[in-house]
């Protein structure tokens, strides 16, 4: 959700990751733990997507559908995820390891950054979601 922001294509797209994984389980060599080479099939895979998307023709939509009774925490998690795939790419991965629950030793070997080096991504990348969040009246 984090890079595609459309709950529908989100699943599409664990799926399409899980095949990859199954297809070259084989190819997995031990260098890292499991979870980290899923996740990057994963984010390749996110990223992909995006580079499709962007190429091909959209039909610009309304940006608001209102809603009759509108579930705030819903609409919170929605603005979440919008303001998560406004970040750059790394910031981007990191919060979205976080929000898994990953250990800052373990995302910070996905992203191949020092451990001091991630958390002060992690602390950089919260800042800038509460700045995103107080622009949208949420704070």
């Amino acid at each position: 959700m984090g890079y595609i922001n459309d709950p529908g294509r989100a699943r599409d797209l664990t799926q399409e990751t899980f095949i990859a994984v199954w297809q070259n389980l084989s190819s997995f060599r031990n260098e890292s733990k499991i979870s980290t080479w899923i996740f990057r099939i994963a984010t390749n895979n996110c990223l992909r997507a995006i580079e499709k998307s962007k190429r091909a023709a959209t039909i610009d939509l309304p940006s608001e559908i209102p809603l009759q009774e509108p579930d705030r925490l819903e609409e919170k998690l929605a603005l979440l995820y919008q303001c998560i795939a406004e970040l750059e790419e790394t910031e981007r991965i990191i919060i979205s390891l976080l929000l898994e629950g990953l250990p800052q030793a373990e995302i910070a070997a996905i992203v191949g950054l020092s451990e001091v080096n991630t958390r002060v991504k992690i602390h950089r990348t919260k800042e800038k979601l509460a700045v995103k969040f107080k622009e949208h009246g949420q704070f």
